[in-house]
């Protein structure tokens, strides 16, 4: 008997990715090794499983364990065959066209751009410069950031896992950008993600604007968590979370923070640590965080932990608004004013920022065994850049022990990880991780959410 949820067989061509290949690069993506073959197939299903309810990535895979998807050259140009794929990404027995270009978006970010960073000679990932050099090549080969375009790109971070009130205000926010003409990018997926570009679309839609951008921008261990919504026109996968907020923050004009979980966290902590370096001093970048009435407390506690670990002047570097969605927009809209006057001044390129400098512990990828979350030195004594940076990685571990295959499994196997640090500052972060647990922000499904760390002192 048939599985209605199971499209059995489909083969499809580019839409616009990937349309004109020679045959030798054809038949270097159709001889992709195992490895990479495997990280496209994750990602392929990830890309057919948009409008999915479900964000354990290691439960998707396991469903859909006999999905397969081959790279096909031939002489007219790349084929697709498509085996059990999720039956909601079709239409009537068609792939929905917007899946589709995605589909062949995976391919070519996961595909092209791990051959590229296999050459020892393409991207030079061991300094600083070489890997922003990596991003701005990765995001120019997928045609999202370009030459000659007006600063109106805003980026919006937040959660998945957020309430509806939330949910219904992040879309008002996004309304109001798109009156103003702005753009939006995010994470691509669920919630906070989505409801932004929404909204943008109505705001769009009445001011006639027929070019309007919605940039989701991924990577690998996140994507299956957080499939591409089906408002995002432009996607872009990034080999790593490091190399994905790096490209955020490049590429952005003005920042908007909705509530989230841990990894919202992270996007701040990441954004903070950057906005706080000296030799960023002056540099525009707005940063505007923001909820309805109703969740107030929730940067109420962000601020109050932003300021415990890294001081009052943290403040400086962004503004808290409740309920306005309005005077968000009126921000923002400002804000990118003003970048876009600084960067003319200085003869500054408006779809890349390459004069921020991002440290170099920032960039460099973090693998969260058990091992390394342990290590990490959570200590107020720690150089500041340090703290921030340490604090990043505790969170990007949190993230992949809650949604991503490889930490879900490592949590399952070896219990949760362990984060030690000086006693004032891990009850601060402890406090705040248990404050997500209970407003329901770590996953989606709340009600059986079993929390992935331990916050310990460094002697304890």
């Amino acid at each position: 008997m048939s599985n209605p949820e199971i499209h059995p067989f489909t083969s499809v061509r580019p839409v616009q990715t990937l349309d004109l290949l020679s045959q030798r690069e054809m038949a270097s993506l159709a001889s992709a090794d195992r490895e990479i073959h495997r990280l496209f197939r994750y990602c392929a299903l990830a890309v057919l499983n948009t409008g999915g309810h479900n964000d354990d990535a290691r439960e998707i895979v396991e469903r859909h364990a006999d999905f397969e998807v081959e790279v096909v050259p031939e002489a007219r140009g790349l084929r697709l065959e498509v085996h059990n794929a999720p039956a909601q990404a079709f239409v009537d027995g068609r792939m929905i066209q917007g899946i589709r270009q995605h589909l062949f978006t995976a391919l070519r970010d996961i595909v092209f751009t791990h051959q590229k960073l296999a050459a020892p000679s393409a991207f030079d990932l061991a300094s600083s410069e070489g890997i922003t050099d990596a991003v701005f090549r990765i995001l120019r080969n997928a045609d999202v950031v370009r030459a000659n375009t007006s600063p109106r790109l805003v980026v919006c971070w937040g959660g998945h896992s957020i309430s509806r009130q939330e949910y219904d205000y992040s879309k008002e926010v996004g309304y109001q950008m798109g009156l103003r003409e702005l753009d939006i990018a995010t994470g691509c997926g669920p919630g906070a993600m989505k409801g932004p570009m929404k909204g943008a679309t109505i705001g769009h839609a009445k001011q006639f604007r027929r070019d309007s951008r919605y940039v989701g921008i991924s990577e690998p261990g996140i994507i299956a968590a957080e499939s591409p919504n089906p408002i995002v026109n432009e996607l872009v996968i990034l080999p790593d979370i490091e190399k994905r907020l790096e490209a955020f923050v490049r590429m952005a004009h003005a920042v908007v923070v909705f509530p989230g979980g841990a990894g919202t966290l992270e996007e701040i902590l990441f954004l903070l640590g950057i906005k706080m370096h000296p030799e960023n001093a002056g540099i525009p970048l707005p940063l505007v965080l923001t909820a309805p009435a109703s969740s107030g407390d929730y940067f109420e506690r962000i601020d109050e932990f932003l300021t415990g670990v890294l001081g009052e002047e943290v403040r400086r570097h962004y503004e808290i608004i409740l309920d306005d969605p309005a005077r968000v927009a009126r921000t923002v809209k400002a804000g990118v004013r003003v970048v876009r006057e600084f960067r003319r001044a200085g003869e500054e390129s408006f779809g890349f920022n390459w004069g921020l400098h991002i440290a170099p512990e920032l960039q460099q990828p973090f693998e969260p065994t058990h091992e390394a979350m342990a290590a990490l030195p959570l200590s107020a004594q720690r150089p500041q850049h340090e703290l921030v940076a340490n604090l990043r990685r505790a969170f990007s571990g949190i993230v992949a022990g809650n949604v991503k295959e490889a930490g879900v499994r490592a949590v399952e196997s070896r219990g949760p990880y362990q984060l030690r640090g000086d006693e004032a500052l891990v009850a601060s972060l402890g406090g705040l991780l248990d404050f997500f647990v209970e407003q329901g922000r770590m996953k989606l499904d709340a009600a059986s959410y079993t929390p992935c760390f331990v916050c310990t002192t460094a002697t304890g």
